[in-house]
């Protein structure tokens, strides 16, 4: 398994006429990673964005890394243009740090508590993300009263 940068160019794509980009990975993902399937990376766009997530083939022919509205926001780009990727695969163990008010309301409810345990990394630091980013304390305590509802209908952080 490789564990050197990578470095290329691409081009940003729009996701099927959605506010979704990604760029394609111009390399052979088994050749580089030893795996056909998903790959956890970090990514360093234009020497300045950020991203920590996943690489995946979606029955394209090739692997996938997404591009979130934060980071074309950050770059100042859009789809269309292109970007330098600087990337390497994640081989650091991924944990998101939950506050204490809301572990104390996660250990009160058991059945979220395993629900929320399931979900996937992402899903998780998106659930924690939202609640902690409310400005107004009466915002926090709505949204983890949400968040236990979700969770206890077994959504996901984007499912309505």
């Amino acid at each position: 398994m490789n564990s050197e940068k990578i470095s290329f160019t691409a081009i940003i794509i729009q996701h099927e006429g959605m506010n979704a980009g990604y760029i394609e990975f111009p390399f052979s993902v088994e050749e580089v990673f030893g795996t056909r399937g998903m790959v956890k990376v970090k990514a360093l766009f234009d020497g300045k964005a950020e991203y920590r997530g996943i690489m995946s083939n979606m029955g394209t022919g090739c692997h996938l890394l997404i591009l979130t509205q934060e980071v074309r926001r950050k770059l100042g780009k859009t789809f269309g243009d292109s970007v330098y990727v600087e990337l390497e695969h994640d081989l650091e163990k991924r944990e998101v740090i939950i506050p204490e008010d809301i572990q104390k309301v996660l250990n009160e409810f058991p059945e979220a508590l395993d629900f929320f345990e399931k979900h996937s990394y992402t899903h998780r630091k998106e659930y924690i993300n939202w609640i902690t980013s409310a400005k107004k304390e009466e915002t926090r305590a709505k949204r983890m009263v949400s968040f236990i509802e979700k969770l206890l209908e077994k959504k996901k952080p984007d499912q309505k």
